[in-house]
């Protein structure tokens, strides 16, 4: 049975819903929904039977809320209590919600917010608790910021084992959970931190990482976009190899693996940390289709003289069989891809600085 698509769009000026058929050829846009607010974070619930739409938007006088919809976007509504939020007994306050993740069981949804620290909701993101475990870290005060901010921007829950989760920040590397969340350990094997004086650049924590992804068949690799180095673990994050030979830059922000295959995976180099933009102003994605063994470049119809970039969550797939990519640039362009890549073209612009992206089949 043919399915429709949607395509979510955040922006540092509201969010906008995009929908089409399964073909994807023509699109309908709607929005901006929280007009003039920060939209770092959204995700498209799949699980209870009627999709769930998910948004981390940020007002500059009332703060961070996460908004949820349950007839795709016709109406929002808040979370209860100010959605995420730490106990008084702690002394910081959210200023981002940078994540938004369904869980592996029904009715979890994750959060990673800036400052770092990770929440989890048990009832479908109307209410958030702290991690504390996580935030009480003894790492905790020596990680540092990245270029925008110290954030989780990466939560994975592990598809079959609830007790696991791996999680990701800049500045402060991968962490991960095997027990359910009592306790974190840092799993930075192998990742190499440039910025680090030379002998110094394999720290136990304190990496840039800047994104991480992997594919639920095959839950023990993980794919990982470094601040320099794309890097593979083929045991659950226990040990990185850097698998960036054949990239024209090893810079880079998001990184997506193809929703049917976990040997396929995307991302989109940038010049390097100073010109954040890709080499040659050429806006190209990257492909390898041999778990990182070899690249190909995909470009056909993406522009060149592009010199901005696509931030960690603004590049995603979604699940038709013939698998849609996507991808979202600093200049409110979003494109779109209706063959894994092969061939792109432009979805829609003129929209503010895109910050995240998510798509799924309904």
């Amino acid at each position: 049975m043919a399915r429709s698509t949607i395509l979510v769009v955040g922006t540092r000026k509201g969010l906008w819903l995009a929908r089409s058929d399964e073909a994807r050829a023509e699109w309908e846009l709607t929005g901006p929904h929280f007009d003039m607010e920060e939209v770092y974070s959204c995700a498209v619930d799949l699980r209870g039977g009627r999709p769930r739409l998910l948004a981390g938007a940020s007002s500059s006088w009332l703060g961070p809320q996460v908004w949820r919809s349950d007839d795709l976007g016709v109406t929002w509504q808040d979370t209860p209590g100010g959605a995420v939020r730490f106990p008084e007994d702690v002394d910081a306050s959210v200023e981002r919600v940078w994540q938004l993740v369904p869980g592996s069981e029904a009715g979890v949804v994750w959060a990673g917010t800036e400052p770092g620290a990770v929440f989890r909701s048990s009832d479908g993101g109307e209410s958030f608790e702290l991690v504390r475990s996580l935030w009480e870290h003894p790492h905790r005060p020596e990680w540092s910021e990245g270029f925008g901010g110290q954030a989780f921007h990466t939560v994975l829950p592990h598809p079959t084992d609830p007790s696991s989760v791996t999680v990701a920040l800049s500045t402060g590397g991968v962490y991960q959970t095997g027990d359910g969340g009592a306790s974190w350990q840092p799993r930075n094997v192998g990742i190499r931190a440039d910025f680090l004086p030379e002998g110094q650049q394999y720290p136990e924590f304190g990496q840039c990482v800047h994104k991480i992804t992997r594919h639920p068949a095959r839950p023990e690799r993980l794919y990982l976009q470094n601040h320099g180095g794309v890097y593979r673990s083929d045991d659950h994050a226990a040990t990185w190899t850097d698998i960036g030979a054949g990239l024209p830059a090893d810079f880079g922000f998001p990184v997506v693996v193809h929703p049917h295959d976990p040997d396929t995976v995307f991302v989109f180099p940038n010049s390097g940390g100073a010109g954040r933009y890709p080499p040659g102003a050429r806006a190209r994605v990257w492909r390898s289709c041999d778990a990182g063994g070899t690249w190909e470049e995909l470009g056909a119809g993406l522009p060149d003289g592009f010199y901005v970039t696509v931030l960690r969550d603004a590049m995603c797939a979604d699940d038709h069989d013939a698998a849609g990519l996507y991808l979202g640039a600093r200049n409110g362009t979003v494109w779109g891809s209706a063959d894994a890549g092969e061939t792109w073209r432009c979805l829609v612009d003129g929209l503010p600085d895109v910050l995240v992206v998510r798509a799924a089949a309904i």
